[in-house]
């Protein structure tokens, strides 16, 4: 099987064959970010902070707390953009969470940031 760039050979010389499916999966190139940000969930008002890593209109791929307990769906508020983008969790690795988006809202009242 020819190299992809998308491919890496680990010590013992198995292709990472992980990391390219998983990137031809995705519909459009992600961007690489640095955001700090708040997943919102609106039970008792509650925040978790967390970190954008990469973005793209339909979605991102946020690090968070390992010991985090993040729901299915909540907002995410990204202060620099100013705009709450509505989440739905896609995958779970660890610290990372990938997530599509679904549509946009105002930042919440309750919300100091």
């Amino acid at each position: 099987m020819p190299m992809s760039p998308n491919m890496t050979i680990r010590a013992n010389g198995v292709r990472d064959v992980l990391a390219m499916a998983e990137n031809e999966h995705r519909n459009q190139h992600r961007q690489r970010v640095l955001k700090g940000a708040a997943i919102l969930t609106g039970i008792n008002n509650s925040e978790v902070r967390c970190t954008v890593r990469n973005m793209h209109s339909n979605g991102a791929e946020l690090k968070v707390p390992i010991d985090a307990r993040v729901p299915d769906e909540f907002l995410l508020y990204v202060p620099v953009d100013g705009i709450g983008y509505k989440a739905v969790v896609r995958w779970r690795r660890e610290d990372r969470i990938g997530v599509e988006f679904t549509g946009t809202e105002p930042k919440p009242h309750w919300h100091y940031g």
